[in-house]
C-alpha cells in the first residue's frame, strides 16, 4: 500500500438527507441510477459522500470517475491512492493466489492504463477521512479502516477490530458519534461501545447475495437506513464484457454472486447463507 498523509476534510454542519455510498467500481449504469436519485430527491453534492473505489472493477473507470467528480465529497479508498500514485496493484493485500489476487491482474491494469496524469492527481487530493455534523451527532466517513484502508471490517468482525479503528479515528479527528465505513462490499450496523458503524455497502457490485441490486446509505433526521439501488446491471456486464472484463465480475453483476468469495468471513459465504436460511 502506498503511503498517505493523514488528512481530514471537514465539512461543518450538515442540514437535510445526506446520501452515503461506496464503491461506484467503474461501474457507470449504477453510478448514473444514483446519481439520478440523488438529483430527484434534491440532495446537494456537498451532501453527498463516497467511501471511496469510485474506479475498480467494471468497464466504464474514466467515465465513471468523470460522472462523480464534482458531484459528491470523496474519501480516498485504497484505489485511489494506489491509482493516484500510479502503483503497480489496487493495494488491497489480498493473499497471493486468492481469487481476489488473481482478478485484480484483469481489472486494475484496464483500469491503470485508462487514467490520465490529471485524473491521477484528482484521485490522489483525495482525503483519507471527512467528517461532519448533523443534528448535533458527529459523523467520520473513512473507507475500510484508518489504521489501513485496505482493512475489512465485517459484521462478524471481533469487536477488537472495531475498537482499534475508533480509536485511530478519536486520535486524528477527535470525539464522534457515528463511523460511516466501505471497502468490504456488504452493508451491516452495529454498535461498538456507544459508537454506531455503518457500512453503507457499495453501488458497484452487488452484496453476495444472489440479486443484482446493490447497496447504499440515507441518513435522515431518524438515523441512517440501507437502502437499495436497482439499475441496468444487464448493460453494466454488456460494458465489461465488451472491453475484454471477463473474468467473473460480469457474472457477478446480474446474478448476484461474487468469484471471490474466499475474501469473505466462513459465516457470509453462499453455503453459509443458504444453510442458516
Amino acid at each position: 500500500m502506498q503511503a498517505t498523509e493523514n488528512r481530514n476534510q471537514d465539512l461543518g454542519i450538515l442540514t437535510g438527507d445526506v446520501l452515503l455510498f461506496g464503491g461506484p467500481y467503474s461501474n457507470l449504469h449504477a453510478s448514473t441510477a444514483m446519481l439520478d436519485l440523488a438529483k430527484i430527491s434534491g440532495t446537494p453534492a456537498t451532501n453527498r459522500i463516497c467511501t471511496g473505489d469510485v474506479v475498480a472493477y467494471c468497464g466504464d473507470p474514466v467515465e465513471t470517475l468523470h460522472l462523480w467528480q464534482n458531484e459528491c465529497v470523496l474519501v480516498a479508498g485504497n484505489c485511489e491512492q494506489q491509482l493516484g500514485a500510479g502503483a503497480a496493484d489496487c493495494g488491497c493485500g489480498f493473499d497471493d493466489g486468492s481469487a481476489c489476487d488473481l482478478l485484480s491482474k484483469d481489472w486494475y491494469p484496464f483500469a491503470n492504463a485508462a487514467l490520465s496524469n490529471a485524473e491521477r492527481r484528482y484521485l490522489a487530493t483525495a482525503p483519507q477521512t471527512v467528517t461532519f455534523t448533523h443534528l448535533d451527532r458527529r459523523y467520520a466517513v473513512i473507507h475500510g479502516g484508518l489504521n489501513d484502508v485496505a482493512r475489512f471490517v465485517w459484521s462478524v468482525s471481533p469487536k477488537v477490530d472495531f475498537g482499534q479503528e475508533i480509536s485511530a479515528i478519536h486520535a486524528l479527528v477527535g470525539p464522534i458519534d457515528c463511523v460511516v465505513a466501505g471497502h468490504s462490499g456488504i452493508a451491516f450496523q452495529a454498535e461498538i461501545d456507544g459508537i454506531e458503524w455503518t457500512n453503507t455497502g457499495v453501488i458497484g457490485m452487488p452484496p453476495n447475495r444472489g440479486r443484482p441490486e446493490t447497496q447504499f446509505g440515507v441518513l435522515t433526521d431518524d438515523g441512517i437506513k440501507i437502502e437499495e439501488l436497482s439499475y441496468d446491471h444487464a448493460a453494466a456486464r454488456q460494458s465489461m464484457e465488451s472491453v475484454g472484463l471477463i473474468q467473473g465480475y460480469e457474472k457477478a453483476l446480474v446474478l448476484g454472486y461474487w468469484p471471490n468469495e474466499d475474501v469473505l468471513p466462513l459465516s457470509l459465504r453462499r453455503a453459509s447463507a443458504s444453510a442458516s436460511g
